[in-house]
């Protein structure tokens, strides 16, 4: 990578995590399919979180987390991302600043409140989410920070905030901004249900080169391309995508570009706890090693690395030094 500030700059839902332990009967009955990421409005994020067991609250958001994870690493980092001036707006900000990401989107006067996730972790380590999106769906091209942009190695856009209009248009100029100033845009799938709803839209953004870098897993590469043959798949991702990763829970990772294919094994983990945030640590370790310099095959085992620390506990910050591990098992200096 040419000179840079800042190796990762995340734009996504600046989110307020709620994360409960729950069974399959207390999903069925509140209509939720186990494993999805519902939008709700405010009255069902209010019926539901008097609904859930005990819980805990930590500042969460699918591109937040990704720029935590990288900072954790090493990694220099930084977030943009809507909250409202409230009590979960500055327990946002204060998260993930402490984490080492740098973070100056300034917070609304007025709106909606701030965005939160209401997460329900079955035995299995399976996690359904709920979120209300409140303020975070207010981004727009004004929270862009331009000087952000062109100083960052890569800007990588969660595919969740593809739902607001306007936030489309800060991503649309936040890429523009990025490529004019001959970095790289890396976009999240994020969601199969979210791939369903803007299938065309993340295609079109691929094919015209407004995304260099794609990542997924393989349930949204299917749900990309409506085939359940994830061979045939890959062949479409590497034709329409200068490169992608893609996850593949215990098989590994995958690295995929028009001349390549590579592949790590996944990290051994004890016990899989709470899948929250493996995709998104995933994206920081494989980002962290690519921003690096490093090759594919080490910087998919740093994605593996960072996953498999997220998934071994609640909730989808570290609760370790991640370059400490990264050090400790060789992948980093």
């Amino acid at each position: 990578m040419s000179s840079h500030t800042l190796d990762v700059l995340a734009i996504g839902n600046a989110i307020v995590d709620v994360i409960a332990r729950a069974d399959e009967a207390f999903l069925a009955d509140h209509g939720m399919p186990k494993g999805s990421m519902s939008l709700i409005d405010e009255a069902r994020a209010e019926q539901l979180y008097g609904a859930m067991g005990p819980g805990i609250e930590i500042s969460g958001g699918s591109a937040a987390n990704t720029a935590a994870g990288a900072a954790s690493l090493g990694a220099r980092a930084g977030f943009i991302g809507k909250v409202r001036e409230d009590g979960l707006g500055k327990t946002f900000a204060h998260d993930i600043r402490a984490a080492g990401v740098a973070y100056g989107t300034p917070a609304a006067n007025e709106g909606p409140a701030t965005a939160r996730c209401l997460i329900l972790v079955t035995p299995d380590g399976e996690r359904t989410m709920n979120t209300y999106l409140g303020a975070a769906q207010n981004l727009t091209t004004a929270d862009i920070d331009a000087a952000s942009v062109e100083s960052a190695a890569v800007t990588y856009l969660e595919g969740y905030l593809w739902d607001p209009p306007a936030a489309k248009e800060a991503f649309l100029a936040a890429a523009k901004i990025s490529h004019t100033a001959g970095r790289q845009v890396a976009l999240t799938l994020s969601d199969a249900f979210c791939v369903d709803r803007y299938r065309a839209e993340f295609l079109d953004l691929m094919r015209n080169g407004t995304v260099d870098l794609v990542f997924c897993n393989e349930g949204e590469l299917k749900s990309l391309y409506e085939t359940a043959d994830v061979d045939s798949a890959l062949v479409q991702l590497r034709r329409d995508v200068a490169s992608a990763v893609v996850t593949r829970s215990e098989r590994g990772a995958l690295f995929v570009a028009k001349d390549a294919v590579v592949s790590a094994p996944a990290h051994a983990v004890a016990q899989v706890v709470d899948t929250t945030g493996a995709g998104d640590l995933f994206a920081a370790g494989f980002l962290t090693g690519y921003t690096r310099g490093l090759d594919p095959a080490t910087s998919l085992r740093i994605g593996a690395l960072a996953a498999s620390e997220i998934i071994s506990h609640m909730g989808a910050r570290p609760e370790r030094n991640l370059l400490d591990y990264a050090r400790e098992t060789g992948l980093l200096p």
